[in-house]
């Protein structure tokens, strides 16, 4: 540890990404992308902007990509912020509506990137566990509180809320802002998109990663009352005015645009969850309720570390946490059918 760090970073635990091989892997089912690739029109866009223009800034206010999502979800503009991924989205929310005193709410078992944030910001939070089943206990969430923030679907679990129990928690929080990040909303969940008229406290996040197949290019936005996007804004431009490059500007908005070609293989990839989790369970796996874009499965004999080191052994890689409650459990991205036989095949060599 270098002298010259500040105390903050000291002590700070940073987030650990899953692993992006290097070597060769055949099957990559371990950070939640989309096994299939961008649409044409998505391609052709990077194409078209990929020229001398690239000597020039980017809109800074990303207005033409602001007005496409605005179009999709019949908001104005002015309820949409452009952001590099949702994690940048994320960072910004921590910095705009949470600060000292009362703690901000979230799952112990969620997206890790949470309480770095809290930490990296001095933000005080309490980790609220989850229930037997794995399940996000809304009552929890409507007690005083700093801010709050969940996945929906939660992440790693997969397991969705109910429009009805995020709308729990927006009245019980009239006065702090309820944060819901949606990375995964569009594999089977309920977007709470629609609640945002009628609840200046809502904050719903996006990223174009899973769903939209730009894991590899960074792009999101976060969708709300204009007085929080205007915060979102003023944070942003602390920072860096020109968060959004020029390809992933128009990558993106071609994105959002071609909504039937993603909603396609989103089925696709539902049904591939739902065939796979009923192998696991014919395994001897536990396999929780997901409404994602990947499983979270744990075997009834054998432990998850055994599974994890074996199939990577059989170079198929899948993620395991090492948390209380979650330390046999494998979480397993969707890939394609053929991917997800290997999958299976292996695991049944493991089990033999």
């Amino acid at each position: 540890m270098n002298k010259y760090w500040s105390p903050r970073i000291r002590d700070l635990k940073a987030y650990v990404p899953g692993e992006q091989p290097r070597d060769r892997i055949l099957v990559k089912l371990n950070t939640n992308e989309n096994p299939y690739p961008p649409s044409a029109k998505v391609l052709e866009a990077v194409k078209n902007t990929a020229d001398g223009r690239l000597r020039l800034y980017p809109d800074p206010d990303c207005v033409s990509f602001r007005e496409a999502v605005a179009r999709q979800y019949k908001l104005l503009p002015e309820n949409v912020f452009p952001g590099n991924g949702s994690d940048e989205l994320l960072a910004f929310c921590f910095l705009a509506f949470f600060g000292p005193g009362r703690p901000v709410l979230f799952p112990d078992i969620t997206y890790s990137f949470y309480p770095v944030y809290a930490d990296l910001f001095a933000v005080p939070f309490t980790p609220v566990p989850l229930d037997a089943e794995f399940r996000i206990p809304v009552s929890e969430f409507c007690r005083e509180n700093g801010g709050v923030i969940f996945p929906n679907p939660n992440a790693p679990t997969g397991i969705p809320l109910a429009i009805s129990q995020v709308e729990t928690v927006l009245k019980a929080n009239p006065d702090s802002v309820v944060i819901v990040d949606e990375a995964y909303i569009d594999f089977g969940g309920e977007s709470a998109v629609g609640l945002i008229p009628r609840y200046p406290n809502l904050l719903v996040t996006h990223t174009l990663s899973k769903f939209r197949s730009l894991a590899g290019l960074r792009a999101g936005y976060a969708l709300g009352d204009k007085e929080l996007i205007a915060a979102l804004d003023c944070v942003k431009n602390s920072f860096n005015s020109y968060t959004m490059d020029r390809v992933a500007l128009a990558a993106a908005e071609a994105a959002v645009e071609d909504t039937e070609y993603f909603r396609l293989l989103a089925g696709r990839i539902a049904a591939t969850r739902d065939k796979t989790a009923e192998a696991l369970r014919s395994m001897g796996f536990l396999v929780l309720p997901s409404a994602a874009n990947f499983l979270f499965a744990s075997h009834k004999t054998v432990s998850g570390e055994y599974l994890q080191k074996g199939l990577r052994e059989r170079g198929i890689l899948v993620r395991r946490f090492q948390k209380p409650r979650i330390e046999n459990f494998l979480r397993i991205s969707m890939g394609t059918e053929e991917q997800m036989e290997l999958l299976i095949k292996a695991l049944e060599e493991l089990l033999k």
